[in-house]
């Protein structure tokens, strides 16, 4: 079976959100936030950075208030960590899009070297395309717990997007947000949690495509909420962008960290 066939055939995947109970555990963020701060000082010992820029994009609903404690953190090794300055993330037109697309272009220019993208859930979404309208200023994308198809069973906020945002929103019908699963051309982690409350596990796995050898995914032990403060993702976190330009790998965990990364099927 070809790559792209194996693809193919995921995508025919009946979608679904997550179980309820799953949702109903969301609340166990406050727990990862607090092994975040407890664990602080163990984190700065992280691999540090080449002062390359870094651009955090929140989850739905959320600003960047929620990627705080993760943009000090990029800073502390080493990064110019940007948030994205947009308020709440609710709606998606072409304004926004267009407002995305000058901040990364901004940061590409004043900084003069490409910007590696964080996106959390829908920020995830939006780092991907972002790096496939502009691949020449980005280096490389990770998205954490996003819904990287175009089915939007995989998540349980689909009609709250819905609602705001329409069936059809802007960018879709101008042709654009089409083709979620195919990874932009640039090296492009996906973090997901099988306990995830919010997206299905299934809905943020990336699967390989003909050509492209430069996508992986990574499975931590997280909620969906508190992906963006879990240890075990600023560990991944902090390995991937660490990597010298141009020489990326797929991520192995060292031996002592292994038990933080599940190594089941994604499939």
């Amino acid at each position: 079976m070809t790559a792209t066939t194996a693809a193919r055939k995921a995508l025919e995947i009946e979608a679904r959100p997550p179980h309820r109970l799953l949702a109903l555990a969301e609340g166990r963020a406050v727990f990862e936030l607090a092994a975040f701060a407890l664990s602080r000082p163990l984190l700065s010992l992280l691999p540090r950075g080449d002062g390359h820029p870094v651009l955090v994009l929140p989850g739905f609903l959320a600003s960047d208030s929620s990627t705080g404690p993760m943009r000090r953190l990029l800073r502390d090794l080493g990064y110019d960590a940007y948030g994205w300055k947009l308020g709440r993330n609710v709606r998606v037109d072409l304004e926004r899009v267009h407002q995305m697309e000058r901040l990364l272009l901004d940061i590409f220019e004043k900084t003069g070297r490409k910007v590696s993208i964080v996106g959390w859930s829908l920020g995830g979404v939006f780092a991907r395309e972002l790096a496939k309208l502009h691949p020449d200023a980005v280096r490389q994308v990770i998205s954490l717990g996003s819904p990287i198809h175009d089915d939007r069973r995989h998540t349980n906020a689909s009609r709250l997007f819905e609602f705001l945002n329409g069936k059809e929103p802007e960018p879709v019908r101008h042709g654009r947000f089409t083709g979620l699963h195919e990874a932009p051309p640039v090296p492009t982690t996906s973090i997901l949690t099988r306990t995830d409350g919010i997206v299905h596990w299934r809905g943020s796995v990336q699967h390989p495509e003909a050509g492209n050898t430069m996508t992986e995914n990574i499975e931590v032990h997280a909620s969906h909420c508190g992906l963006g403060v879990n240890p075990s993702v600023m560990v991944a976190l902090a390995d991937r962008l660490a990597q010298t330009e141009g020489a990326w790998k797929p991520f192995e965990a060292k031996i002592s960290q292994r038990w933080m990364f599940p190594k089941t099927r994604l499939h």
